[in-house]
């Protein structure tokens, strides 16, 4: 039996990059997975790998943004498995990258919607899901620019993730004397669609390797793994933490 055998979970960006990875896992660990995301298709091949492999798993196509679409996933987890122990909210997007003078308001509130306002909408309905069953883990992926390192041009972005950080902190402290913890993963690069999108010429991408001890960036199931920890009774005395799995590139200067 796998380490999250009996238990539900959502993860919400399920379709590509970490959270696809996520899914897969938490699925082979035990899990009955509800996949979130934008992109049917997607969603769709996820559940059937999920499935071929004898999980079980069910998707809802929807955008994190929508004040109705998390209610609508805690909703198919209630009523398809049963209830909600597990929520791993990894959607998010790089936003505008220029000098931020040069950034649009409306650039500037789409970012922050995309990857901050959908944390609270999620713990909105994500936490009294996880209440009704005792209690649960609440994930959200943060990153660690603009909480250990910065780039230029990338304000809305580190801004809005680290807003995640307070936020997280502020649900762990109101909501772990009854039973739910909630976690930041911060990874480091990762490649995904959203890393090709930061880093879109061969030379930035060895520019961003290079700052990394391990001269190399993770995969997306390395990754995985580390939402798995704080996922599972594994890191059961962790929450409100900034967990940092971002190959040393915050203590590199070198």
């Amino acid at each position: 039996m796998g380490v999250l055998a009996g238990k539900v979970a959502i993860v919400a960006g399920a379709s590509s990059g970490i959270g696809r990875a996520a899914a897969v896992l938490f699925a082979s660990e035990g899990a009955a997975v509800v996949a979130g995301a934008r992109r049917q298709t997607e969603l769709d091949a996820l559940v059937g790998e999920i499935e071929a492999a004898d999980g079980r798993a069910a998707a809802l196509a929807g955008d994190v943004t929508d004040e109705g679409y998390a209610p609508a996933l805690v909703a198919l987890a209630e009523e398809r498995f049963g209830g909600l122990d597990i929520a791993f909210n990894t959607a998010g997007m790089v936003g505008p990258m220029a000098p931020t003078p040069e950034v649009s308001p409306s650039a500037w509130r789409e970012t922050v919607e995309t990857n901050l306002t959908s944390g609270f909408l999620a713990a909105r309905h994500q936490i009294p899901a996880m209440l009704r069953r005792g209690g649960g883990s609440l994930i959200f992926t943060s990153t660690f620019v603009g909480y250990t390192v910065s780039f230029p041009g990338v304000a809305a972005y580190a801004a809005s993730k680290a807003g995640l950080i307070g936020l997280v902190q502020a649900l762990a402290v109101e909501f772990g004397g009854r039973g739910v913890r909630v976690n930041a993963l911060l990874p480091g690069g990762t490649e995904t669609e959203m890393y090709r999108e930061f880093a879109k010429t061969q030379a930035e991408r060895d520019f961003i390797t290079g700052l990394y001890p391990m001269k190399r960036l993770a995969t997306p199931e390395e990754m995985a793994r580390s939402a798995l920890y704080l996922a599972s009774d594994a890191s059961s005395f962790t929450t409100g933490t900034a967990l940092l799995v971002d190959g040393g590139v915050s203590i590199t200067r070198t």
